[in-house]
């Protein structure tokens, strides 16, 4: 796989969304344990930053500060309304401390 390092594991707190530009994209890093998940940064329902948002642990999941819906940081669902529409879930691979995201091929916002 080839992607873009955005960071380091260390700068990553877990459970703190990250804001970071990939090839010009908006991504929300998360950190969950020892995985990290990249979505589209932009809420589908309201475009506003998901990174703002605060993370749902049990659910795997990014919540819209703005109203509220959750996305499935694994599939990029939509899991709760007012938000239908998914959002982009992009590769992320771990070498050392280095954070790779490899854009997926999902619409941008």
């Amino acid at each position: 796989m080839s992607g873009v390092r955005v960071c380091g594991w260390s700068e990553l707190a877990d459970g703190t969304p990250r804001r970071v530009e990939v090839n010009g994209r908006a991504v929300a890093l998360v950190r969950i344990g020892e995985q990290v998940h990249a979505i589209d940064d932009i809420c589908s329902h309201a475009e506003v930053s998901l990174s703002e948002g605060d993370v749902d642990f049990e659910e795997c999941a990014l919540e819209c500060w703005k109203h509220g819906s959750l996305f499935d940081l694994r599939t990029g669902e939509a899991l709760t309304l007012p938000a239908v529409r998914p959002v982009a879930v992009h590769a992320v691979t771990l070498e050392g401390d280095d954070v790779l995201v490899e854009i997926s091929e999902g619409e941008s916002r």
